[in-house]
């Protein structure tokens, strides 16, 4: 009995990167199924229930509804994972900063190579959660986190941001986002604190894990936590 595919549900107006996207999609051995509109996306996640849907912002859609929209309608039922597609740098920071509902983004131009990538850290975290955490644990009760049997020495603050993305593996948070999660709320903190925090949090996984950037920066949003196991580990991000 032959194994069964992955289906992906391809959301994306110009036929020409859709039929690229299909291409590599299908060539790594998953079953999509391309949609030009929006309108009947809602319909086809409750149908066909997709493993991950690929959904571009800017989709065309009868009822005026852009991909935030039609995402956010499909978290009322459903928590596939979705990857927001945008051709607009400056939509970015409306996509992470509300809520969306997305796990992950890509921005136009893309690798297709990268989509396949971030698809395949999509499916595994959907199908082995505590995978994606296995490589770094947090230990609450001696407020530590640990690489295997070595001891990470971390601030209380770096604790605060390195657990924050580790519980959320794969997705990216904001400056503001961690800010939120990670900071005293009776401080004032910029965002370069922030990026500063990043840094020396970085350095100091590398005493235990050299060579793999498991804190990646997502140009133009903000930081995630990929897991040393995922093929994202390849794909260095820029400074944000």
């Amino acid at each position: 009995m032959s194994e069964r595919k992955s289906q992906i549900l391809l959301v994306e107006d110009e036929a020409m990167i859709a039929q690229v996207q299909q291409a590599y999609l299908q060539n790594a051995g998953y079953l999509v199924h391309w949609h030009e509109r929006g309108d009947a996306v809602i319909e086809a996640v409750k149908i066909q229930k997709p493993d991950v849907v690929l959904l571009d912002i800017m989709i065309p859609d009868i009822k005026g509804r852009d991909g935030v929209v039609l995402c956010q309608a499909i978290r009322e039922f459903s928590d596939v994972p979705i990857m927001m597609v945008t051709a607009k740098v400056e939509e970015l920071d409306r996509l992470v900063g509300f809520e969306s509902g997305a796990d992950d983004y890509l921005c136009k131009p893309f690798s297709p190579k990268e989509m396949v990538a971030r698809v395949k850290a999509l499916l595994r975290r959907r199908h082995s959660p505590s995978i994606a955490q296995s490589a770094f644990v947090y230990d609450p009760a001696a407020q530590v986190i640990r690489y295997g049997d070595q001891k990470l020495d971390l601030t209380p603050t770096e604790l605060r941001l390195f657990n924050t993305l580790l519980m959320q593996p794969e997705r990216i948070f904001s400056r503001d986002q961690l800010i939120a999660q990670a900071y005293n709320d009776n401080l004032e903190v910029f965002d370069r604190a922030v990026d500063s925090h990043i840094k020396n949090l970085r350095k100091k996984i590398a005493l235990v894990l050299p060579d793999v950037e498991v804190v990646q920066s997502v140009y133009g949003l903000g930081y995630r936590y990929s897991p040393p196991t995922s093929e994202l580990d390849f794909i260095t991000g820029e400074q944000p």
